[in-house]
């Protein structure tokens, strides 16, 4: 008990936090998807912060062109599975944080298995099609989902799924990630990482507001991303926040049951 409160005295300590907030983070069980540039900077705040349980899901290995941004890694992992790096992080930051590595690609399966045992999603991934399957597991199982992305020098940050406490909800739901982009874009719309660059910081800023996000979900405290958007520009540091509200169309084009969502093919959806 001396070290636990040691170890977290400087947040038992905040007003409005203190040791019930505390002991919510220890409880607190949260599946993080992607252990690259977002991952990263999400791990490690969220195993300091005192979250008792982190599942970390990433099928990729470290590479040189990681070492700009993903700053769990050294020269030394090159070649190494990300999730086994970043478990040994976790604990050699703190002993006190159980782990659980899923070392493959995130998909419809390992979604329905495994979502219900968390209490809050991350979505760190870097690509249109987990984007899709992960937000609409979510929705069909009730998760609250805390969403990034980075691309060039800006990024953006949502919570998904999840009302503001005493927020009106907009036609009976929250919103969720299609409700800002029903369909996904061409594929020769939006340029990844690898073909457009992204400036090393930025998936540390939107990391960490990320695990800022998650923290406040758990604990409490503050004011959330419910179904609003923050945009940040790197360049310019303007944030750019806007509320969204249902849309239609994503309703008639997103699976609503399991079956349905499991003969999606996210894969063809987002080429």
């Amino acid at each position: 008990m001396k070290e636990f409160i040691l170890r977290y005295q400087r947040q038992i300590t905040l007003e409005g936090f203190g040791m019930e907030a505390q002991d919510k983070l220890t409880k607190a069980k949260v599946l993080v998807i992607g252990a690259g540039g977002l991952g990263c900077p999400i791990l490690q705040y969220l195993a300091a912060a005192g979250v008792g349980h982190i599942g970390i899901a990433d099928n990729d290995t470290v590479s040189y062109s990681n070492l700009n941004r993903q700053i769990f890694f050294g020269q030394e992992d090159i070649g190494k599975f990300k999730v086994d790096i970043a478990a040994l992080r976790i604990h050699a930051l703190n002993n006190l944080v159980k782990t659980t590595i899923y070392k493959q690609r995130w998909d419809q399966a390992l979604s329905i298995e495994h979502f219900p045992s968390y209490d809050i999603i991350v979505d760190a991934t870097d690509n249109f099609s987990s984007r899709y399957l992960i937000n609409d597991a979510c929705v069909l199982l009730d998760k609250p989902l805390v969403f990034g992305a980075v691309s060039k020098y800006e990024g953006q940050i949502a919570v998904f799924n999840k009302m503001q406490d005493g927020q009106q909800k907009s036609n009976g739901l929250p919103v969720n990630y299609r409700d800002l982009f029903p369909e996904p874009p061409k594929s020769d719309e939006v340029l990844n990482c690898a073909e457009g660059g992204v400036l090393g910081v930025l998936p540390g800023t939107i990391g960490v507001m990320q695990a800022t996000e998650v923290i406040k979900l758990i604990s409490g405290v503050g004011e959330t991303l419910a179904n609003q958007l923050l945009t940040y520009n790197a360049l310019t540091n303007n944030f750019f926040k806007v509320q969204l509200i249902k849309n239609d169309k994503a309703n008639s084009l997103m699976p609503n049951t399991i079956d349905s969502f499991m003969q999606t093919n996210y894969e063809q959806l987002c080429n």
